[in-house]
């Protein structure tokens, strides 16, 4: 499957065909998608609680992922997905401008970030028994 999360995907056939929309969740599985604001369906929501209300509520459905094609963000038009291997990772390359359509790699910005390491802690042990010798040497005078 060529489409990932986040990729943002033109609807070209079926009811929706020609929306744009943000792909929410992927099934490989079942080879679909899930797009914003795209194939919405209504849905009755009982209440559980006696403070809750009853309600409809709208759930965007699944579509094919052979409807949908992925649109590159440099050039906006949708596209074929073609893969590289750039730097030994495989890659998703827009096949009209070239631009990579994975948003995770970025060449050689990724391969130079540095990665925060998180603070080191330190015991605040050593003071308390500090005070606490000061202390009982007052005390043994």
């Amino acid at each position: 499957m060529n489409v990932k999360l986040n990729d943002n995907v033109l609807v070209i056939t079926g009811k929706y065909a020609g929306k744009q929309g943000k792909v929410i969740s992927t099934s490989p599985k079942n080879n679909t998608v899930t797009v914003e604001g795209v194939n919405i369906h209504k849905k009755s929501k009982k209440a559980r609680k006696a403070n809750e209300v009853s309600e409809i509520v709208e759930i965007p459905a699944p579509i094919d992922v052979s409807n949908v094609m992925v649109v590159c963000g440099s050039c906006d038009k949708p596209v074929r997905v073609k893969h590289l291997v750039t730097d030994g990772k495989k890659v998703r390359v827009c096949p009209k401008c070239g631009a990579v359509l994975d948003k995770a790699y970025s060449g050689k910005a990724a391969k130079n970030a540095k990665k925060e390491e998180p603070k080191k802690r330190v015991r605040k042990r050593a003071k308390k028994e500090e005070a606490a010798a000061s202390t009982d040497g007052d005390k043994a005078e």
